[in-house]
This record gives structure tokens, sequence and C-alpha cells, in this order.
């Protein structure tokens, strides 16, 4: 049963995200006006732009669309009243194999030097734990979104899912690090994007990007915290 104009669920989620609608515009490439024009309901998005702005918003296309379902595969509790944590054994051990910079011009590794760490299998969203690995991050250039010595488990995959997505991308052949990356489909580029606004933009295109891959996306964040 529809519970909602898909425009309050819109603005629901650009919240939840904390993501402003000139950003929803960068990453669909629909213009701001038409997305003004859907957060405000004077219009409705056509089905494409729904599905398209569910995918970016990672929210389901019909609860965007206003009927009375969850907000996503894996509900989202805004709670202020969290449930108390349980200890189990269900834990899968990934190795530390090296490091991701967050800044450029740093040599990707992938050296174990024996550091380890576990996570709940449940974090792994069934997918098989040879899907996924484990890198350190260095640098400041994603402060502070990810900082130094975070660890980062990382989805293998090859492509992006929407330009402005966080991805561990190695280019130059040998050269790893974690950014932003911004594409147009059918064009020859891409653009890494530093969250620290002290770190330039550096555009890879035409033959560069030969030696230029997607390694995976960010999909955990581990961070120690000294009390």
């Amino acid at each position: 049963m529809k519970k909602e104009h898909c425009s309050v669920r819109l603005k629901q989620a650009l919240k939840l995200r904390d993501m402003k609608q000139s950003e929803l515009s960068q990453y669909s490439h629909v213009p701001k006006s038409a997305i003004s024009q859907y957060v405000s309901g004077k219009f409705e998005p056509k089905q494409d732009r729904i599905e398209l702005f569910a995918k970016i918003l990672d929210v389901s296309e019909v609860w965007l669309m206003g009927y009375d379902v969850p907000i996503s595969h894996q509900q989202i509790n805004t709670s202020t009243k969290f449930p108390p944590p349980t200890a189990t054994e269900d834990y899968v051990t990934f190795p530390v194999i090296g490091e991701i910079a967050a800044g450029y011009d740093s040599l990707a590794l992938e050296e174990w030097e024996g550091d380890t760490i576990e996570i709940p299998k449940s974090y792994l969203k069934g997918r098989d734990s040879s899907e996924f690995f484990v890198l350190r991050v260095k640098g400041d250039s994603m402060y502070p979104v990810y900082m130094e010595d975070d660890k980062v488990l990382i989805l293998k995959q090859a492509t992006l899912n929407y330009s402005g997505q966080v991805g561990a991308v190695l280019y130059d052949g040998e050269l790893a690090t974690l950014k932003k990356v911004e594409f147009v489909s059918g064009e020859d580029w891409m653009r890494l994007i530093a969250i620290n606004p002290n770190v330039p933009p550096k555009k890879i295109e035409g033959p560069e990007l030969e030696h230029c891959k997607i390694m995976g996306v960010p999909k955990l964040l581990i961070r120690n915290i000294e009390g």
C-alpha cells in the first residue's frame, strides 16, 4: 500500500545519506532543476529515474516510490535505542594485506606482515569471504571519512555502480588510491576526487586509462578509537 509521496521519501533519503540535491544531480546527471521539482512534489520522477536515484541513495525502489516497505533489504535503524551487542564465534579472519593510499603516487602494496582483523560474517551480507579483501588507509586526502590507519573491507568488483562512488583504484599500473571516482559513460576519462578539500583532483584520460582499473568498493570501515 502506498503510504507517502515520492517527494517525501526522496527528502528522507537525501537527509539520511547526508547528500545535497546538487550532489544527487552530479552523480545521476539529472538536472538540478528537475531534482528540485521532484523534491518539492511538483513532478514525480519516471521509473527509470526512480531506479537511478534508488541505486545512488542505496534504498529500495519500491520504498522510494512511497510504498510501505523497508527502506532497504537491510532496514536502516535510526532509533536512538540500540540493541545490546551479542558475542558469537561466527567471524571471518581477514589478513590486512597492505595499504591503500588516501592520496596519490603510492605503490599498491600487497605484503602481509601478519596483521589480521576479525569481521562478523553477517557484515558480508551473504557473500563469500573470497569476494573481499582488507587494506589499511594511508594518508589524509579522504579525511574525515577515512583516516590514517583505518582498515577498510573492500568488495572486489571491476566497475563502479555510479559516478561519484568511492572506489579502490589502481592507476599507472602500480599506484593505488582510495577516491571518489567521477566519470561519464562512453567518455574516455575518469576523475579521482579527494574528500579533503586541500587535495586537488586527478584526471586520468586517454591511453592512461589502459593502465587503470577498479579493484573494488569499500563496504566496511574499521577504526580503533583510543579512550
